[in-house]
């Protein structure tokens, strides 16, 4: 029984959301300490030297930022902490995941989920925020005679998105955490330590996919709202 389900047991609070209670705690933390460490002299300036907090989630951002800038132009700066914080919860908690013992919010469908449908809401938001609910328009197609056509198939194209993020993350997050889990029982050294390398990898990546589908949806969105002035 993991850590997350003996507090379930123990509180009749899901598991889930235990979960999701320590990837967000971490989240904190991490934040706290690089704010911490920018605050002191010459912290803005001067980079830690080696493997640290402050210099992974600088790299990270970093990346982040390039990414956002590309996808979702020159309006970028106001959707990136959404996207931000999607990614380091997201990656937070698939890596906690990995730990013996614990239990990630990722393998839980309602986690993935919760997720992908504020990620769609996020980014419809965003073209009626941008456009005004001119942005819906996009919706019934170029002529109304084609509406009953164009709306079945904007609507089911947009909310295959929601099924797109959340389906993929947890397929992904939950076959790996098994793999990882039946070779620590099988073999209990060396060879779940490939698995937990490989698990990481997954970990990073299934955060980046995600980030970057709801990055290039917010695009989209943008952009709808751009051509349509």
């Amino acid at each position: 029984m993991t850590l997350t389900q003996q507090l379930e047991h123990a509180t009749s609070v899901p598991w889930m959301i235990w979960a999701s209670l320590i990837a967000a705690a971490v989240l904190l933390l991490a934040g706290v300490m690089v704010r911490s460490r920018l605050a002191s002299v010459g912290g803005g300036v001067v980079p830690d030297e080696g493997l640290t907090v402050r210099n992974a989630v600088e790299v990270l951002t970093e990346m982040l930022a390039g990414l956002a800038e590309q996808n979702m132009g020159h309006k970028w700066r106001s959707y990136f902490p959404f996207v931000a914080t999607l990614f380091f919860f997201i990656l937070i908690a698939n890596l906690i995941g990995l730990i013996p013992g614990l239990g990630g919010a990722t393998t839980s469908a309602n986690t993935t989920w919760a997720w992908a449908i504020i990620s769609f809401a996020v980014h419809q938001y965003v073209g009626i925020k941008e456009n005004g609910f001119g942005y819906l328009k996009h919706f019934v197609g170029p002529v109304p005679w084609l509406a009953p056509l164009y709306i079945p198939i904007e609507l089911l194209s947009h909310l295959s998105r929601v099924f797109t993020l959340a389906v993929r993350l947890l397929a992904n997050m939950s076959a790996d955490h098994i793999v990882v889990g039946v070779w620590l029982a099988l073999v209990p050294a060396v060879v779940p330590a490939i698995f937990m390398g490989l698990g990481t990898l997954v970990a990073f990546l299934q955060a980046y996919v995600f980030a970057m589908l709801s990055m290039i949806y917010i695009g989209l969105a943008l952009e709808d709202s751009h051509d349509s002035h």
